[in-house]
């Protein structure tokens, strides 16, 4: 699908990519100033209500508000985070900042994530306000910061200091939209839950000495090694939740690898079988708590042997799992090592899950078989977090959404994200622009 209105979202994609919003999990990076201070330009003057929010400097967030006619009216906000993760050019075909068109593909960090919904959402939203004709209900179009760490100077801020500006009936966010084939017919998935969050810092402790004495000391480093490798070998038991049976049915494996994936005294072995290249490390995702130990720091010299070493683990929730189980999962793994260990969080989220069978699930069917007449959409359960989180905690039902070229896809999407030649065909922006448009008209329209 490619109009005037994909255009201008390929023109804002290309923009929000150049400005490099790169967020590296510190208080002053992200310059999340810079992509609003553009959605501000693009938007003034449509009949948007415009406020800025910033949560530190630079870290800032926008809120765009169309007010409605009728105040009993359900309300809609679109969410589309402004940072990115960071980019090593020397990974790259073509410049990760230089948002360049190429053979039909925007190019750059945050061409999947989530830039090209962020700026489909600010084009939607601008198309809506410039009509005559009013809607009924609120929409608000939120460019939030911060996604990428965590939320603290983004959505989280929004939610504990300024809700008003952020709460809704219905919430719009990243991720879904993908085809798939099932013997059902055609899916496109529109997520409707995540995993939780449980990031934890493990302090490890020994006894300082020189390096020139190495025999029989107490080498904080040693046992951290020892500790990191447990925790990375670590499984805790398979657990499947509802939508779990779905999700199998729509995967292109045989009827006997299915069977195996649905049973949980099976499907460690399946998986152990599997090449991580055919997705096993996805659905193992998607059917544990996992654990990834991804940092590992001391501040001592060379000559030094270290009494204190960090490390930080990445730990994905499932229903059902919090920081106590959590925390009794890392002390199983570690053992005897478990008593040399101190476990503190420094993120913790649980699982969350928003309904189906409400007015705006239907409003997505219907956008999504206006392009694909044959298509249901189907719930999924991504292993990441988004922003979705807060919004639900705020009582919106909440979903990834989105829609993307039926050639696009699972396993090639999935390696865009935060990989290297991350890229957007510019049909999936166009069908993505009017998806919003074909919602908001049946919603609130």
């Amino acid at each position: 699908m490619t109009n005037s209105n994909t255009g201008l979202t390929v023109e804002l994609l290309q923009t929000l990519i150049r400005n490099q919003c790169v967020n590296e999990g510190t208080v002053d990076s992200g310059h999340e100033s810079r992509n609003a201070d553009v959605l501000q330009t693009y938007l003034e003057g449509a009949g948007i209500a415009i406020e800025r929010f910033e949560a530190a400097p630079g870290r800032v967030s926008l809120v765009g508000r169309i007010e409605g006619t009728d105040p009993d009216a359900p309300s809609l906000l679109l969410n589309g985070h402004t940072d990115v993760v960071p980019a090593n050019p020397a990974g790259w075909t073509h410049d990760p900042f230089g948002g360049e068109l190429i053979d039909g593909e925007v190019w750059g960090r945050g061409a999947v994530d989530m830039l090209n919904l962020t700026s489909s959402m600010a084009v939607a939203a601008k198309i809506v306000a410039s009509r005559k004709k009013r809607l009924r209900g609120d929409l608000i179009f939120f460019a939030v910061a911060d996604e990428e760490n965590g939320s603290k100077y983004g959505a989280r801020f929004m939610g504990e200091k300024h809700p008003e500006a952020i709460t809704a009936d219905y919430v719009l966010t990243e991720n879904g939209g993908l085809h798939s084939e099932t013997g059902d017919g055609r899916t496109v998935t529109v997520n409707i839950g995540e995993k939780g969050i449980g990031w934890n810092r493990l302090t490890v402790r020994g006894t300082p000495g020189h390096g020139s004495q190495p025999y029989k000391s107490d080498n904080a480093l040693m046992k951290a090694a020892a500790v990191v490798q447990r925790i990375g070998e670590f499984q805790p038991p398979a657990k499947m939740h509802e939508l779990w049976r779905g999700q199998v049915a729509a995967m292109p494996y045989d009827d006997e690898t299915k069977a195996a994936l649905l049973d949980p005294d099976r499907i460690k072995e399946t998986l152990a079988a599997m090449p991580r290249a055919s997705g096993a490390g996805f659905l193992h995702a998607c059917t544990h708590t996992t654990f990834s130990p991804n940092v590992i720091a001391s501040q001592h010299k060379t000559n030094v042997i270290p009494d204190t070493v960090h490390i930080e683990v990445d730990t994905r929730t499932m229903p059902g799992d919090g920081h106590e189980e959590v925390k009794t999962y890392l002390r199983e793994a570690m053992g005897d090592l478990a008593d040399h260990v101190e476990i503190e969080p420094l993120l913790n989220e649980p699982s969350s899950m928003s309904p189906m069978g409400n007015p705006l699930w239907d409003s997505l069917q219907k956008a999504v078989n206006n392009p694909f007449p044959d298509a249901r959409i189907d719930p999924g359960f991504i292993v990441g977090f988004t922003d979705a989180r807060v919004h639900r905690e705020l009582g919106a039902i909440t979903y990834g959404a989105g829609l993307f070229a039926d050639s696009l896809t699972k396993a090639e999407y999935g390696s865009r994200f935060h990989g290297n030649n991350e890229r957007i065909d510019v049909e999936s922006l166009g069908l993505t622009t009017q998806l919003w448009l074909d919602v908001i008209d049946d919603l609130l329209g």
